[in-house]
């Protein structure tokens, strides 16, 4: 007997690749409810073959649903998350609402999945941040292996994960540098066509952004709290994918070679490094795909046993839809819950 899902925000980018992603993998789910709030109610969204209507999620009834996949919002997901919750019905919530709480636990699964036993104190668990779950699938087969002491991130990262208006306002300012129309910034701090802006979410006390300050917290929470941490995250005028240049200082020797045959055999990982003209991959060529791509390994003489990587994925699947799915996937592979139909 399959289970009972429902994805709340299921009209926005993220919820309609969960159900993508949830067809495609061929989740054991007998019924799949998207949920919206009230003005999206009676929308359609596909799932499969299957066309559904979306309803409130203000008038649903959780208590016979097992598993409700959030991409709404840190203000929803603080305010709804735990009434599920208490519903008996698991929250697997893709905002930055619960990621810091120590009784939450931050899952990727081929990083840390033993971690997810603890999501029974509130029937939580978190979706890391996007541009987080591609850094550490990369890191994490290379610190097992070698120690990472230090890393430093710079990101390349994709208007997608400013959600549908950040995308149509690459589009239509694109459209206007071409036929000389004005440019006016509305989702963006300033103009993101044919430029960058070193600027995601909003500036702390100490000068990094949020975004940032997410990146160094989430990867200390899954990977190791004694990894030192620093990002630079910036905005590019690409629709899908995100990138990142990562530079990594271990306690012990490792070599090029060495990484790029850990990375092959790591989980979620693929290795496309050929040192010649277009032998790595971008943003563009990620977008559909599941994999984290790792290119441009070689060693950074600066440091002692330093290394420099290229990774680049999907941040609507890997980065958001796809782990939260995956997350799922270890719920049920592991026996953690059963389906309420079947209790009953």
């Amino acid at each position: 007997m399959g289970y009972k899902i429902a994805i709340v925000g299921a009209t926005g980018n993220v919820g309609r690749e969960m159900l993508d992603i949830l067809a495609e993998r061929g989740f054991p789910a007998d019924e799949v409810v998207a949920l919206a709030s009230r003005r999206s109610q009676g929308t359609e969204v596909s799932f499969g073959d299957k066309t559904l209507k979306v309803q409130a999620m203000e008038n649903y009834d959780f208590s016979d649903t097992d598993i409700c996949l959030m991409s709404a919002g840190g203000s929803v997901a603080k305010e709804w998350a735990p009434r599920i919750g208490a519903k008996g019905c698991v929250v697997i919530d893709n905002s930055s609402a619960w990621r810091y709480d120590a009784d939450v636990p931050l899952i990727v699964p081929e990083v840390n999945a033993d971690a997810i036993t603890g999501f029974s104190k509130k029937n939580i668990i978190a979706n890391p941040n996007c541009s987080t779950a591609q850094l550490v699938v990369a890191l994490k087969p290379l610190h097992e292996v070698a120690k990472i002491k230090r890393v430093v991130v710079s990101t390349y990262q994709s208007v997608s994960g400013g959600g549908k208006d950040a995308m149509e306002e690459l589009f239509n300012q694109t459209r206007a540098v071409f036929v000389n129309d004005p440019i006016e910034p509305e989702k963006f701090t300033k103009r993101i066509a044919f430029n960058v802006i070193p600027h995601i979410d909003s500036f702390m006390e100490d000068g990094y952004t949020k975004e940032e300050w997410k990146v160094l917290a989430e990867t200390k929470k899954m990977l190791d709290p004694k990894i030192k941490v620093t990002c630079t995250a910036v905005r590019v005028p690409v629709f899908i994918g995100h990138s990142e240049s990562v530079n990594i200082e271990f306690e012990n020797e490792i070599s090029a070679d060495e990484a790029r045959n850990i990375l092959r055999e790591a989980p979620g990982c693929l290795v496309i490094d050929k040192q010649e003209d277009g032998g790595y991959m971008t943003p563009y060529e990620s977008a559909g795909e599941d994999a984290t791509y790792i290119s441009r390994i070689r060693e950074d003489a600066t440091v002692e046993n330093g290394l420099n990587l290229w990774v680049v994925s999907d941040n609507l699947r890997k980065g958001a839809a796809l782990n939260t799915v995956q997350i799922a996937e270890v719920l049920v592979n592991r026996g953690l819950i059963q389906p309420k139909k079947a209790a009953a």
